[in-house]
């Protein structure tokens, strides 16, 4: 017999909405969850502020997101590696499993992918903003021994970071690490980055908003910061000198560049950045289309490397929020404590999640207090 489930349901800009809807048992090869965490991202404020995010536009209601955990309430028939009771971390994207990038561990770039809270495929599939889902059991992992659901919703973030730094080859080999954006997947990057054994004094990072950089060195994830200053758009030739004119400033010589902004200005000073040899990573996703110095790139032999979000990453990302809980912050091998970037938690219900999401916005609250990440908190309904 199906149950009635709570959700928020986007409908427009800024148009969200609680309503309450039936929710099955779950299929034969399923899980029912009771989603007890789930972290707002920049993909979510996007949709909620513009109901698009970059190329891909609702066309229908949806429910958002997608960085979650929570605790399995029932069993499909077929499923018998997993039980009611335990506490999971979500896998928001579902593949095919039989194409040839599903059949080559590399899932990710599945056709034929279905991601809640996205999209970019139609009919979209809802979101974890919601009280209980069904899930393939196939992409529900087991939280390790004290690791809470708060930490496994950063799982999801987490495994955005550690798709790029495979890519990238990051290593203790690896001697200087610059990153663009202090957002939470920037954050991210640069504490992973020491994981792998960057010193932390070679992790430098850049962005517009001061009091982020302070946040990110205080915390140990960088040693150096530097902080732009806006400026009114500069196209063509004119934008480019000037991006090679700021990149000037952060010394150059990286090895790698993780671009997490998207912003056309900072994927341009990340190849002027980046030493002969060297890897850009693009995860921002933010311009569509962009001017970039592909001879500066090319005559260098500068590696320009897309990543888009992740595939077989969910077992290291838990074993890695798993040592955070007992790393300290001069710790060279493991991440450094990461719950320290959720700034605030709201409980489940739509005025506060749309204040959330306002204040995400602004990159601040009411109070003005610095927003980095934000949980929402279901467990209270369960």
């Amino acid at each position: 017999m199906d149950s009635l489930v709570s959700s928020l349901v986007l409908h427009g800009p800024r148009d969200l909405r609680p309503t309450r809807r039936p929710l099955p048992p779950p299929p034969p090869h399923h899980v029912q969850i009771a989603v007890l965490s789930t972290g707002l991202c920049g993909s979510d404020l996007h949709y909620y502020l513009h109901a698009r995010n970059g190329a891909f536009a609702l066309q229908a209601p949806l429910v958002l997101g997608h960085e979650s955990a929570g605790i399995i309430t029932a069993v499909g028939p077929l499923v018998t590696h997993l039980r009611p009771g335990q506490h999971v971390a979500i896998e928001a994207g579902i593949p095919c499993g039989s194409c040839e990038w599903c059949r080559s561990s590399r899932y990710n770039l599945c056709e034929g992918m279905r991601f809640r809270s996205s999209a970019k495929t139609f009919p979209h599939l809802d979101g974890t903003m919601q009280t209980r889902i069904n899930h393939p059991a196939k992409h529900v992992h087991v939280l390790p021994r004290g690791v809470s659901c708060e930490q496994g919703a950063l799982a999801e973030p987490l495994s955005v970071v550690l798709q790029a730094s495979r890519r990238a080859g990051v290593s203790r080999n690896t001697r200087k690490v610059l990153v663009f954006g202090a957002g939470t997947i920037g954050m991210l990057a640069a504490g992973l980055a020491r994981s792998r054994g960057v010193p932390v004094e070679a992790i430098a990072m850049v962005d517009i908003n001061q009091q982020r950089l302070a946040f990110a060195k205080s915390r140990g994830l960088v040693g150096k910061i530097f902080c732009l200053t806006p400026q009114a758009p500069a196209k063509g030739v004119d934008g480019l000198e000037r991006s090679r004119a700021q990149a000037e400033v952060f010394g150059g010589g990286y090895d790698v560049v993780y671009e997490c902004t998207g912003a056309e200005p900072c994927i341009q000073m990340a190849v002027y950045n980046a030493k002969s040899g060297g890897k850009v990573l693009l995860i921002g996703m933010g311009t569509s289309n962009a001017l970039i110095p592909i001879s500066n790139a090319a005559t260098r032999e500068v590696d320009i490397i897309g990543s888009f979000r992740y595939a077989d990453t969910y077992k290291e990302a838990l074993e890695l929020l798993a040592s955070s809980k007992h790393s300290h912050i001069h710790d060279v091998y493991s991440i450094p404590p990461i719950m320290d970037l959720v700034t605030h938690r709201v409980p489940f219900n739509v005025d506060a999640v749309k204040k959330a999401f306002e204040a995400m916005a602004k990159g601040k609250d009411e109070k003005g207090q610095l927003v980095i990440k934000i949980i929402i908190d279901s467990e209270s309904l369960t």
